[in-house]
């Protein structure tokens, strides 16, 4: 019984190091099984980099405000002259086309006009008259004083007179009215040949921006037979938004890139702040006016208008403080001696070569202000070497 006891005291005791023993060993390969992930957006500097890189906070600086919005290059609407015929009559022959320069009282097509002729041919008639009544009226004044006529003739035959003249005057006015000048209706009043051929005339200097008729077509007094603009004088229109219209005022600076033109960068002032919102589109029509004694802005050109506005103070940080990381602005954060984050931040417009910080920094915080690019290259190197 004794040796029986001493085995199974023998047996325990063996049981019992063999437990601690693997109690042991569970311990010391626990550290080897759990792997302790480090944060891939942490990143230490060594020495060396250190002394690239430059820390500071964010600089509060007077950002002038801006808004950009896509804009047009356009005629201006006081210099553009529709021009048509006063009068019926078919299109005998063109004189321009679209794209030629031409002056003022310059012909730019020639139409046949029955109407013009007919009211001709009244107007000669009509004078006519005039001329033999008041030769009437003439006769008859001699023969008053003559004592041949009485008083009563003399009176008739100046009415007749007034009347004639006063048909006559009706039928130049009307001939006026038809496009006939002044001299064209006396020249007509001593030749008296009818002339049925009309000159459509431009009203005004500038370029042929459109042409809407073809020979043998025939034009109504209501309809633009050519559009002639002036060019030497441009709007640029642009549609600003509702919610960014607010502040938008008469006089206020804005600057114009137009991308066909990339030298181009042009200042001014908006000469032009619609009163009301187009409510189709929800925007505010403004424009510019641009001298363009050289033609070289050409109306339907794209372009792209910066709104200045009063300066405003913002955080700004140097364009060296910012790396990008997936499509979005980064920044790097001391968060130690030697230890940096990468943080994403809120980025504004820029103004120089800074940028406005929106939102991402808290005050007091200490960023890297210089050499974000290369500290990033460290980060990128540490999480490639750590996935080996």
């Amino acid at each position: 019984m004794k040796r029986t006891s001493s085995l199974t005291g023998c047996a325990l005791a063996s049981i019992a190091v063999l437990l601690l023993t693997a109690g042991g060993c569970k311990k010391k390969t626990a550290p080897a099984e759990v792997q302790v992930q480090e944060d891939p957006t942490v990143v230490s500097v060594t020495p060396d980099l250190a002394k690239r890189l430059v820390i500071g906070e964010p600089k509060v600086e007077e950002v002038a405000g801006s808004l950009q919005v896509a804009a047009r290059i356009d005629t201006d609407a006081s210099r553009i002259a529709r021009i048509g015929s006063p009068v019926a009559g078919r299109i005998i022959k063109l004189l321009v086309l679209e794209g030629q320069y031409v002056h003022r009282g310059q012909a730019l097509a020639t139409l046949h006009s029955t109407d013009l002729s007919d009211t001709q041919f009244a107007f000669i008639k009509a004078y006519s008259q005039e001329q033999l009544a008041e030769k009437a009226a003439e006769r008859a004044e001699q023969l008053v004083k003559a004592d041949v006529m009485g008083q009563a003739e003399l009176d008739r035959r100046r009415a007749e007179q007034l009347q004639a003249s006063t048909e006559a005057q009706a039928f130049r006015t009307q001939l006026g009215v038809l496009g006939m000048s002044d001299a064209a209706i006396r020249k007509l009043e001593t030749v008296r040949k009818l002339n049925a051929d009309y000159p459509v005339i431009s009203t005004i200097s500038g370029t042929v921006l459109d042409r809407k008729v073809t020979i043998g077509q025939i034009v109504q007094p209501a309809e633009v037979a050519f559009m002639v603009a002036d060019l030497s004088n441009v709007w640029v229109i642009a549609d600003v938004p509702e919610q960014s219209a607010g502040k938008l005022h008469k006089g206020m600076e804005v600057i114009v890139k137009i991308p066909a033109l990339p030298e181009q960068e042009i200042q001014g002032k908006l000469s032009y702040v619609s009163p009301i919102v187009d409510p189709n589109t929800r925007t505010v029509q403004v424009r510019m006016d641009l001298a363009n004694p050289k033609g070289i802005f050409k109306p339907a050109m794209l372009a792209n208008m910066t709104f200045i506005d009063a300066s405003e103070r913002k955080n700004t940080i140097p364009s060296t403080a910012v790396v990008r990381e997936n499509n979005k602005d980064c920044i790097f954060v001391q968060i130690g001696p030697h230890n940096f984050m990468l943080r994403e931040v809120s980025l504004g417009l820029e103004s120089g070569d800074r940028r406005v910080l929106e939102s991402g920094v808290n005050p007091g915080e200490k960023i890297v202000l210089d050499g974000a690019f290369h500290l990033n290259n460290q980060r990128k190197q540490n999480a490639i070497k750590g996935g080996e």
